[in-house]
This record gives structure tokens, C-alpha cells and sequence, in this order.
């Protein structure tokens, strides 16, 4: 998957470790989902002030959050539909709190780089449509995001 990545805060140190650590998650996600090829996937690195201001904006929840998601699919009001090139598969947009990922990592006990792989194949599963409103669904969805996190020997 070609993935581009932009560091847009500067609180926590956005390794080249982690940079290639979710390369190598991603690039496994859409084997494993079955994302067609070639797919384009954009992960926006942000601090929680950031976040905040975005989830606000779209989701008019004025608190931090952890990871965002925003399909190319999915239109807002009075959004034109873009045309989508034919030989492109453009997943959309994820953006994740470092600052949050690192303060759920420490909350949770395990490493930063397992934090931001689960937001991110979370985010991933969110652009493919998969949700966790119902029991049923998030079910699903967390069967999805153990095998992923499996795969990349990043499990619990």
C-alpha cells in the first residue's frame, strides 16, 4: 500500500522506528483485508490539541480522541463527488494523537509502537466501513484488529 505520513507535532518524537513500523502494519492490514492493489492510505500524525479541534469540527465532540478516520467514499453535505482514478484505490485519511497514543500506552502497559498499530489498523477497518456501534459489529471488528495486531506480532 503507498502510504504518505506527515509528523505534525513536535510534544513527542515521532521516530523513523515508528514511521516504519506502521508502513509494515498497513502494508499487512490490506493483505490481510484484501484491499485491492495499488491502494493510497494517508496517516496525519497530530497532538491532542489538534485532534480536539478536528473532532470538534466533525464530529461535534469538543474532546481529544485518539484516532480519526475520513473515507474518500463517504461524502459530507454538500460535498461534490470527487472522480476517483481508475487504476487508484484511495482509502482516505487517518489521523492519530501521538500525544493520546502515548498516554494509553502508558496507561495500558504495553509499547507506544503496539498503541499506534491498533489505532491505526482501527482506523484502517473504520475506512473499510467496519464500525462498533452494535455488539455484533464491534465483535467483528475486534476479530479483525487481534488478527491484524497478531500478524504483526504486536497481540496483547
Amino acid at each position: 500500500m503507498d502510504t504518505m505520513m506527515i509528523n505534525q507535532q513536535d510534544r513527542i518524537e515521532f521516530t523513523p522506528a515508528l514511521e516504519a513500523s506502521l508502513r509494515r502494519i498497513a502494508d499487512e492490514a490490506a493483505q490481510i483485508l484484501g484491499i485491492p492493489s495499488p491502494s493510497e492510505l494517508s496517516i496525519l500524525i497530530v497532538d491532542n490539541e489538534y485532534i480536539k479541534e478536528l473532532n470538534s469540527m466533525y464530529r461535534g465532540k469538543d474532546e481529544v480522541t485518539d484516532v480519526l478516520s475520513f473515507a474518500m467514499n463517504e461524502l459530507g453535505e454538500d460535498e461534490p463527488q470527487l472522480e476517483e482514478p481508475e487504476d487508484v484505490n484511495l482509502l482516505g485519511d487517518i489521523v492519530i494523537s501521538l500525544e493520546q497514543a502515548w498516554q494509553q500506552s502508558q496507561e495500558y502497559g504495553h509499547s507506544l509502537e503496539r498503541e499506534l498499530g491498533y489505532l491505526l489498523v482501527h482506523g484502517i477497518l473504520h475506512l473499510l466501513g467496519y464500525d462498533h456501534k452494535g455488539e455484533k459489529d464491534q465483535k467483528l471488528m475486534r476479530e479483525w484488529e487481534e488478527t491484524i495486531m497478531s500478524a504483526v506480532n504486536l497481540s496483547r
